[in-house]
């Protein structure tokens, strides 16, 4: 890999190409960024990024590192955390150039929460006895969000809101999100008793559905669904049931038997779209009995 970079002393007169390896440090790393981000030198691609346009692509790396996970691919889980570390690199590069911080704050700055957290392990013999007490590690996360908190809205371009709910992030995904939403309000006992009475609530909002389709209003029934899907998140919380896992069950199941439609289907010497409904309908029911 050739990285053209631009040297201080030809700050002025050019720029020269060095050679660029592969390593193991992560120095190497935030180098090859450095150059990429060069505005006279560097990729044009990466230097008109920014925060909110590289956002998009650090979630979606996130969603591949689990997705690695979950098939049990080390070596594509090995790939995927590189991906994700690069993300952490060029937001702390972009922060860099700004002025705000630097790789080396992100580091420290989570360095010093582990260590903070972890008083049990890395506290003297009061401190080790004292982080085992029940409910030490939420204690220690409270302190640090209240100081978060203040220090937001001491800051001359704070617009924080102070509600219960408003540090739930907004760019989790939504499933995830009302999630957080509905444990942090049952903390303080706004929460079903049980599972069974949030069944009455969806049959509930199920017929406020089908009232707004009944009046063909558009803006109410994108109303309702919402409620509809806020209220089965709710019920699998009840149920101990993560959203997200639980979707992305139902979803592998679709993709394996809509595949079975489409083997069927070629082996019968037809195209997906040759097919009828009912026929295609017929070879899903099929497709249930194959393990």
């Amino acid at each position: 890999m050739l990285i053209q970079v631009q040297q201080a002393s030809l700050a002025t007169s050019g720029s020269v190409i060095i050679p660029m390896h592969p390593s193991k440090d992560i120095s190497r790393l935030l180098e090859i960024m450095a150059a990429l981000r060069q505005p006279k030198t560097g990729c044009p691609w990466d230097v008109k990024q920014n925060f909110a346009s590289i956002a998009p692509y650090t979630i979606e790396e996130a969603y591949e590192v689990a997705d690695a996970i979950q098939r049990e691919d080390m070596e594509d889980l090995r790939e995927e955390l590189g991906d994700l570390l690069l993300q952490v690199v060029f937001h702390a590069r972009m922060a860099e150039e700004e002025g705000s911080f630097a790789f080396g704050d992100v580091v420290e700055a989570i360095t010093a929460k582990m260590i903070r957290r972890h008083p049990h392990v890395f506290g003297d013999k009061d401190a080790r006895e004292a982080g085992m007490a029940k409910g030490m590690w939420e204690k220690i996360k409270a302190e640090e969000k209240a100081e978060r908190q203040t220090k937001r809205r001491n800051a001359p371009e704070a617009n924080v809101a102070s509600g219960f709910l408003d540090d739930i992030p907004l760019a989790l995904p939504s499933l995830t999100r009302a999630l957080k939403l509905q444990q942090k309000a049952a903390r303080v006992g706004f929460d079903w008793g049980e599972a069974r009475p949030i069944l009455d609530k969806i049959e509930e909002e199920i017929g406020e559905l089908r009232e707004a389709l009944d009046r063909n209003d558009d803006k109410a029934a994108a109303g309702e669904y919402g409620d509809l899907l806020f209220a089965l998140v709710n019920l699998g919380r009840h149920l101990k049931l993560d959203p997200e896992a639980a979707l992305r069950g139902t979803n592998d199941k679709f993709r394996h038997r809509f595949h079975f439609i489409e083997r069927t289907l070629a082996d019968a010497g037809k195209k997906l779209e040759d097919a009828s409904l009912n026929e295609m309908e017929a070879i899903w029911q099929q497709s249930k009995k194959v393990k």
